[in-house]
């Protein structure tokens, strides 16, 4: 029953119109990755989404930024669909955010 409600707030973010977290300009800063992973901790289920500057600022292409992106906060990439990512918490312990 539980993986049902996942499946169903992930397919609830997959549709919605806007992203929850913008990564821009300054990249992957400290402070974007903290709130990344406050988000996370709330919500369970995250949209993403990358920014033309972010890109050239990091040097990265958009599926490798977003698998750094999972793999620094601990979390689970869900898809990439152009520009947009959604990430899901991992199951287990919770992690400190600082």
């Amino acid at each position: 029953m539980r993986e049902k409600r996942k499946s169903v707030k992930i397919r609830e973010k997959i549709s919605q119109k806007r992203a929850d977290v913008n990564l821009g300009k300054r990249g992957l800063s400290e402070s974007v990755i903290m709130e990344i992973k406050r988000r996370l901790k709330d919500e369970g289920v995250l949209k993403v989404r990358i920014l033309k500057s972010c890109l050239k600022v990091t040097g990265l292409d958009r599926k490798t930024l977003a698998k750094r992106v999972a793999e620094i906060v601990n979390a689970e990439l869900v898809t990439v669909r152009g520009y947009t990512f959604i990430l899901k918490r991992k199951p287990g312990k919770e992690e400190n955010i600082r």
